[in-house]
């Protein structure tokens, strides 16, 4: 028996077929949306003025966009971190999750 599967993806703006889906962030949210072809090139000529005035952040990791999932930090590791944090005067705790805050610092620093 044979058996077809079709995915039809629906305009999020106005109901009619997509054509893709188109995926962004701001404020630190990432965002998709699926669009036909019109409003897709609506919504990347209006993001166009703020774009070419950007600087690029680089790509967001699978970790970030919250796929992937929750892998825990090595002991290894966070040891490191920890130690690198109390060198750098920042506050850590000697047990426990590390804040992503000083996570980011020391991987700006390494």
């Amino acid at each position: 028996m044979a058996k077809q599967i079709q995915e039809i993806l629906i305009d999020d703006l106005d109901g009619g077929e997509a054509n893709e889906t188109v995926s962004f962030a701001i404020d630190g949210s990432s965002y998709e949306i699926d669009l036909s072809d019109v409003n897709a090139k609506k919504l990347r000529d209006a993001l166009t003025p703020f774009v070419q005035h950007a600087r690029r952040a680089g790509a967001v990791s699978a970790r970030r966009r919250g796929r992937g999932g929750n892998r825990a930090m090595s002991r290894e590791k966070s040891s490191e971190i920890r130690q690198w944090a109390k060198a750098h005067g920042l506050p850590v705790s000697e047990r426990g999750r590390i804040a992503s805050t000083v996570v980011e610092k020391y991987e700006a620093a390494h």
